[in-house]
């Protein structure tokens, strides 16, 4: 990384960003917590295994179809802590205002957090508000930090350390859904479709499904970077690989056309309500079952299967009969989508 900058890129949640992380945060901070880069950091507190996480939220425009960046930080804190098979207590929310902003706009962004806590069953507990000079900041920027309680039965699920050749993989529902309303709300696009962020608390229907006593192997959240980088983060380094069915994985009519028509991948658009699962190959129609049963969860559907061949590699099998291999975004795509 010497005598480079950052780029847009690196704030994507594709290779840039991994490289960034890997060759100064994790290369300075060295703890063997934070080596392993899971969504939550797992601690061993004298009696108690808790989860932590801790993100900043800085989406363009603050407000948006489907959510504002209040929902987008309360669901965001809320999925990374579940994910990892941790239940979800407690929230800090912390502000960094512009001056001007209109008070009416911070209200109604705070009382989204707040029902959407409540919504999630968690409480917001600390915080810390700072103002600064017009133009240092775009409007408004928060960050929130989470912990929650991990039944050390689940410890294994952030990592996928117990996944194994036949395992099924399933996705809750539609892909793309909120970085195209980003795109499009940003760049006032007059798209005549509808279509809004699938921005929403998932500690719900993560519980319902290990409440099955199914072997859920791994579970994320798929944000920056879509699917495709979690998918990649799951097989890279492996002695396994996986492989996808393009056409079973759910995305709207509206979604795939807006993303034909200015050149994306649905593979790499963010989402904010959506988790990847490995569960073993027994049980997988059992929690299919359950998720289609949960209001985010209807769509829900069986994308894909971790198999023996080209370990290491994610393959897709495409619509029109070929393959291709999954891999990383990189560079940028969608900035400020979160």
């Amino acid at each position: 990384m010497k005598g480079k900058q950052i780029l847009l890129g690196h704030g994507s949640g594709g290779q840039l960003s991994h490289e960034l992380i890997k060759e100064v945060f994790v290369k300075h901070f060295n703890t063997e917590e934070l080596k392993l880069q899971t969504d939550s950091a797992i601690l061993n507190i004298p009696g108690e295994l808790i989860s932590f996480t801790t993100d900043s939220y800085v989406v363009n425009p603050i407000f948006f179809s489907g959510g504002n960046i209040g929902k987008l930080a309360i669901a965001g804190t809320v999925n990374d802590l579940a994910v990892s098979g941790a239940k979800p207590l407690y929230i800090s929310s912390s502000f960094i205002i512009e001056e001007g902003f209109p008070i009416a706009d911070l209200e109604k962004i705070v009382a989204t957090m707040a029902d959407e806590a409540r919504k999630a069953g968690v409480k917001i507990v600390t915080g810390d508000t700072k103002v600064v000079d017009r133009g240092k900041c775009d409007k408004i920027f928060i960050n929130t930090s989470g912990i929650g309680v991990l039944n050390p039965e689940y410890k294994h699920i952030g990592t996928g350390e117990k996944i194994t050749p036949g395992d099924i993989i399933l996705i809750n529902g539609s892909i793309g859904d909120h970085g195209m309303t980003i795109m499009a709300e940003r760049n006032d696009l007059n798209i005549s479709a509808q279509i809004g962020s699938d921005c929403a608390p998932l500690n719900h229907l993560i519980s319902e499904i290990l409440e099955t006593g199914a072997k859920v192997r791994f579970m994320r959240d798929a944000t920056r970077g879509g699917i495709a980088t979690v998918l990649t983060e799951l097989s890279e380094g492996r002695n396994y690989g996986l492989e996808i069915d393009e056409e079973a994985v759910p995305v709207k009519e509206a979604v795939r056309g807006i993303c034909e028509l200015l050149g994306f991948d649905p593979f790499y658009v963010a989402n904010e309500g959506k988790i990847i699962l490995v569960v073993a190959k027994e049980d997988a129609e059992k929690v299919l079952e359950v998720m289609k049963k949960n209001e985010f969860g209807k769509e829900s559907a069986i994308i894909g299967k971790i198999v023996g061949e080209h370990p290491g590699k994610g393959w897709i099998h495409t619509g029109i009969g070929g393959k291709r291999i999954i891999d990383m975004l990189s560079g940028e795509q969608l900035p400020r989508i979160c």
